[in-house]
């Protein structure tokens, strides 16, 4: 073995490839949004096949002011939404995203979100991965609303 395989191989096994979770983003959506509404949502199965939890720590999109990851909580008797810091995704486990439940939360669209159009979505992960996928923006479904009160 010369100099250089002696290199390369002492910075593949530094390395742990175990390390790294590997996670895989199902079902994304977002939801449509009226004309002149300012805010929507991103639902997803976020599945993580890793021998180590994960936590989702950041989500970004071109198409919002501001991304937020967001869960729904009781406060004095009412539902509210809550920004949270981090949504976990356990090792051999998933962590569903939905209506009612985690959440990633778009404020301050650009423009209203239409049925049949998409998005791109980037989230990045505790364990230094980013996925971006192109999400489909779906109709809301009636009698479900989305009001945000912190």
């Amino acid at each position: 073995m010369n100099f250089r395989t002696s290199l390369i191989a002492a910075a593949f096994s530094a390395v742990s490839f175990s390390s790294f979770a590997a996670i895989d983003v199902s079902e994304p959506y977002a939801r449509a949004t009226p004309p002149h509404a300012p805010n929507s949502a991103a639902f997803m199965t976020l599945k993580n096949s890793g021998d180590e939890l994960v936590s989702l720590v950041q989500a970004a999109t071109p198409v919002a002011g501001t991304v937020e990851l967001h869960t729904h909580a009781m406060h004095d008797g009412m539902m509210k939404m809550r920004q949270v810091e981090t949504i976990d995704v356990p090792a051999k486990g998933m962590t569903e995203l939905k209506p009612g439940g985690l959440h990633v939360m778009l404020f301050d669209l650009q423009k209203p979100l239409k049925e049949g159009e998409s998005l791109p979505l980037t989230l990045t992960f505790s364990d230094g991965s980013e996925i971006t996928k192109e999400v489909p923006v779906k109709k809301v479904m009636a009698g479900s609303h989305m009001k945000h009160k912190h």
